[in-house]
């Protein structure tokens, strides 16, 4: 027995890497994006910060073990699974229990109010047509899991060529990482708009009556509008400009998992029909457009952040720049309510000293 051959990792180990792995997929790299003290940890080893560097650490450990102790495809497959289940499906099904379960509250919260309950009587009670939206969107989403893992079967094992997405233990730098998260999405903008509106909506697309028959049959929206369309029509307009950015520029795989990490929150939020969002400028101008082009039959709002509309001119109600401009005022006002509320906390102490 060779006492000095390294040990492999258990199934219940490899199980729990695999369960940690989207959480740490999210948390770690943010840490090395948005921290100072992390990028020194890459560049300048001696000045790092020990909490980040050891968080990196541990999260390269992690890296590290997926990919030697597993196929690359079986890490790609279940880390892309994971993602999407972590970041659109629970969240999307968390929704619709809240709706459900509180229709009186959510009404409140919701852009159109009851009309907007996927159980309300608008969208068809209790027995209406939310639990096949949610079942075909749960469909769709793991369509594309397996239309990504036969382009790499195809890629590998067939026409024996390098995979679509580059799979290693070396971690990209955070630079890296950034660059390819900006240049995927400005991509997917593009390929959304285009694809959306001359292959979707165009008159003579035999696609569009796949999508105007699915997804714009819906009365309002909610979090498992985002992925509800014709296989068809959800390959056209999700997965394509979702992936082909990703494999265009043959992202590293962790860069993939952050960058559909945030089309799936964008995704939960932007279709939620919540007027409560955690970002106005970004999620409530993305949600807004949704909104109006699924209930304005689709004649315009055909990308997802909507600057190809702004710049094509085909924006249904207010644009990217006017949400700027809405976001810049608002922005304005806390400020002058927050000078006013320290100047006013200011006045009594003044005067007790005179």
């Amino acid at each position: 027995m060779n006492l000095f051959q390294s040990a492999q990792p258990s199934l219940l180990d490899r199980l729990w890497l695999a369960i940690r792995y989207p959480y740490d997929v999210i948390r770690n790299p943010l840490d090395a994006l948005l921290s100072v003290p992390a990028l020194s940890f890459l560049l300048i080893p001696t000045f790092s910060s020990y909490s980040t560097s050891l968080n990196l650490l541990f999260f390269y450990v992690t890296w590290s073990t997926l990919i030697l102790s597993n196929s690359p495809l079986k890490v790609e497959v279940l880390g892309t699974l994971g993602i999407r289940v972590l970041f659109y499906l629970a969240p999307a099904l968390g929704f619709l229990v809240f709706d459900a379960a509180v229709p009186n509250l959510a009404a409140k919260v919701k852009e159109h109010g009851e009309k907007a309950l996927p159980t309300g009587e608008e969208q068809g009670g209790a027995k209406g047509r939310w639990w096949q939206v949610a079942l075909v969107s749960t469909g769709n989403v793991l369509l594309g899991v397996a239309m990504q893992m036969s382009v790499e079967l195809l890629f590998t094992k067939i026409l024996h060529i390098r995979s679509a997405l580059k799979i290693s233990t070396s971690l990209p730098m955070p630079w890296g990482i950034a660059i390819d998260l900006i240049r995927g999405l400005f991509l997917r903008e593009i390929l959304s708009y285009i694809l959306h509106r001359y292959v979707l909506h165009h008159p003579d697309s035999p696609f569009r009556d796949y999508h105007m028959r699915w997804q714009h049959t819906i009365a309002a929206p909610y979090s498992f509008v985002a992925n509800y369309d014709h296989p068809l029509a959800y390959a056209v307009r999700v997965f394509l400009p979702t992936y082909l950015p990703a494999s265009l520029f043959r992202f590293h795989l962790l860069t993939y998992h952050i960058y559909l990490a945030i089309v799936s929150l964008e995704e939960t939020f932007a279709y939620s029909g919540y007027n409560i969002l955690p970002s106005g400028l970004i999620l409530g101008g993305i949600a807004r457009r949704q909104e109006r082009h699924l209930l304005g039959e689709g004649k315009g709002n055909y990308s997802c952040l909507g600057v190809c509309d702004f710049v094509a001119g085909t924006s249904l109600g207010e644009d990217v720049l006017d949400d700027v401009r809405e976001e810049a005022e608002n922005h304005n006002v806390q400020e002058k309510v927050k000078g006013r509320a320290k100047k006013a906390g200011r006045k009594p102490a003044s005067r007790s000293r005179s």
